[in-house]
C-alpha cells in the first residue's frame, strides 16, 4: 500500500480512539455504559446492530466464499441476517419488557441463579472468542496491507479497541459504530462494488466468464449449509451481543423496526461482498489463497487513497464486532457471575469501575488468545455452536414454555455443553454433529427434567 493508503488508516485509528473519548463522557452510570442508556433513535440503533453483526467473517470469508462458489457463498452473512430478523419478528415485544441488562439475567428471572450463572459461563466464553477472531482478523488485514509484524498489527488492532470500549462502554462503542457504520456503507457499496464491477467488464462479462453454478445460490454443500443455518442463525437469537444491542433502542418501535431494517441490510451486504469475490475471480484469477481475494482485489483496482478508505472499511466492521462482542463478554461476567456474589457492587460507582476493570481484564484475554489460536473460522463456529446448542432451548422455551422450570434449564445447559465439548474431538469444527447434539441434548433434557420437577418450586 501507499504511503496515503497507509496514513488513511492511521488517521482512522486516531479519530475512533478521539470518539470512544467523547463517549465516555456520556457514561456517567451502569446502563450508560452497559446499554448506554436504552436511549438510542432508529438511525443510530441500526447502524450500531448492522455494525456489530458483520466482522470478518462476514466480510473476508464471504468474499472468499464467493470467489470459489459464486452465489452460494451468500449464506454465512445471510444466516446471520436471519437470525436478526427473527429476533425483530418474534421477540422484540418481550426483549424490550425485560429492563434486564443480560441473557442470562433473563434466565435468573424465569428459572433462578443456576441458570445464571451457567448460562453466563458459556455465553461470555462464545462472546471473548468472537473478540479474538476479529482481532486475529484486524492483525492480518495489517500485516499484509501495511507490513507491520502479524503480532504487533494484532497488539494494536485490540489495543485500540479495547482502549475505547473501556473508555465509555456502550456509549462509546456506539458513537465509534455509526463512523464504523457509514465507513462500511460508503467503502463497500459506493466504492468497491461499482469499480469491481466495472474492471471485471460489468454483468454481461461476468456471466459470460463464471461457470453456471456461481450464479445459484444453492452452490454450497448441504452440511456446510446446515452447519451455518445452526451455528448462526441460532446463534445469533442468542447471542449477548445482539440482545445488549436490542436493550440500547428506546422504544418498542424503534427496536423493531431497526432490527429487520439490519438484517435486511445484512442481506444486501452478502450479495455485494459475493459478488465482490466474483469479480476478483475474473481480475485475479489463480490466487493461491483465496481467503486473500478481498485484499488482492482491493490492492488490484483500487487508486491511491481509495484503497485505504476501503481498508479503513473492512477495519471497521472488524473493530465494531470486536468491541461489541468485548463488552458483551465483560457484562456477562460482571453482572452474572460478580455481582451476585459481592454486596458492594450495587453502589453505581463501584459497578462501573469493576465493569471497566472487567473489560480490560476479557480484552487482555482476547489478544492473547489471538496470539496464539491460528484458525479464524474453526473458533468462531465452535463458539457459535456452543452458544446455540447449549443456550438456545432454555431461552425460547423459557420464553414460550410456562411448564420449563429452573433445574430443567439448568441442566439442559450444563448437558448440552459437555456433549457438544465431546462432540468436537469426533466431528470437524464444520460438522453439524456437534450442534445436532448439542441442540437434541438441551432440548430432550429440558423437557424430561421440567416435567419431573414440575411440582416442585420454580426457583430451585
Amino acid at each position: 500500500m501507499s504511503i496515503i493508503d497507509v496514513s488513511i488508516i492511521i488517521i482512522y485509528f486516531i479519530a475512533i480512539l478521539f470518539i470512544g473519548y467523547l463517549g465516555s463522557k456520556k457514561a456517567r452510570t451502569s446502563e450508560d455504559y452497559i446499554v448506554a442508556g436504552r436511549n438510542l433513535g432508529f438511525f443510530m440503533y441500526l447502524g450500531c446492530l448492522a455494525a456489530v453483526i458483520l466482522g470478518g467473517a462476514s466480510t473476508m470469508g464471504t468474499a472468499k466464499e464467493g470467489y470459489t462458489n459464486g452465489f452460494g457463498g451468500i449464506w454465512i452473512v445471510t444466516m446471520l441476517g436471519l437470525g436478526i430478523v427473527a429476533i425483530g419478528l418474534f421477540l422484540i415485544n418481550k426483549l424490550t419488557g425485560l429492563k434486564v441488562l443480560t441473557i442470562s439475567e433473563m434466565l435468573h428471572n424465569r428459572f433462578g441463579s443456576g441458570s445464571q450463572s451457567i448460562s453466563a459461563i458459556v455465553a461470555a466464553i462464545y462472546a471473548m472468542l468472537v473478540t479474538t477472531t476479529q482481532v486475529i482478523g484486524i492483525g492480518k488485514i495489517l500485516h499484509i496491507l501495511v507490513g507491520w509484524d502479524l503480532d504487533l498489527s494484532m497488539i494494536i488492532g485490540g489495543g485500540i479497541v479495547l482502549a475505547y470500549t473501556i473508555l465509555g462502554g456502550m456509549w462509546s462503542v456506539t458513537m465509534t459504530d455509526i463512523v464504523q457504520f457509514v465507513v462500511m456503507t460508503v467503502g463497500i457499496f459506493f466504492i468497491f462494488f461499482p469499480i469491481s464491477l466495472s474492471k471485471a467488464g460489468g454483468w454481461s462479462s461476468i456471466t459470460a466468464t463464471l461457470p453456471a453454478e456461481y450464479f445459484s445460490i444453492a452452490n454450497i454443500d448441504g452440511e456446510l449449509f446446515a452447519a451455518y443455518f445452526l451455528a448462526f442463525c441460532l446463534g445469533m437469537v442468542v447471542a449477548q451481543d445482539i440482545w445488549q444491542r436490542v436493550f440500547t433502542a428506546k422504544n418498542v418501535k424503534v427496536a423493531k423496526a431497526g432490527t429487520i431494517g439490519a438484517g435486511i441490510y445484512s442481506f444486501l451486504y452478502a450479495i455485494a461482498i459475493v459478488m465482490i469475490g466474483m469479480c476478483a475471480f475474473i481480475v485475479v484469477p489463480d490466487l493461491e489463497d483465496p481467503e486473500n481475494a478481498f485484499a488482492a482485489m482491493a490492492l488490484e483496482i483500487l487508486p491511491t487513497g481509495v484503497a485505504g478508505i476501503v481498508f479503513a472499511a473492512v477495519i471497521s466492521a472488524l473493530m465494531s464486532t470486536a468491541s461489541g462482542t468485548l463488552l458483551a463478554s465483560s457484562t456477562l461476567i460482571i453482572n452474572d457471575l460478580i455481582k451476585p456474589r459481592m454486596p458492594a457492587l450495587s453502589d453505581e460507582r463501584r459497578f462501573l469501575l469493576a465493569s471497566r476493570f472487567t473489560t480490560f481484564a476479557i480484552g487482555i484475554i482476547s489478544i492473547v488468545f489471538a496470539l496464539t489460536i491460528s484458525s479464524v473460522t474453526k473458533a468462531l463456529l465452535i463458539a457459535y455452536a456452543f452458544l446455540a446448542g447449549a443456550i438456545f432451548f432454555p431461552v425460547i422455551l423459557g420464553f414460550f414454555w410456562k411448564g420449563a422450570t429452573a433445574k430443567g434449564a439448568f441442566y439442559s445447559i450444563l448437558a448440552s455443553s459437555l456433549a457438544i465439548g465431546v462432540s468436537f474431538f469426533y466431528y470437524p469444527y464444520y460438522a453439524n454433529e456437534p450442534i445436532f447434539v448439542g441442540l437434541g441434548v438441551s432440548f430432550v433434557t429440558i423437557i424430561i427434567v421440567s416435567l419431573l420437577t414440575a411440582k416442585q418450586p420454580e426457583k430451585a
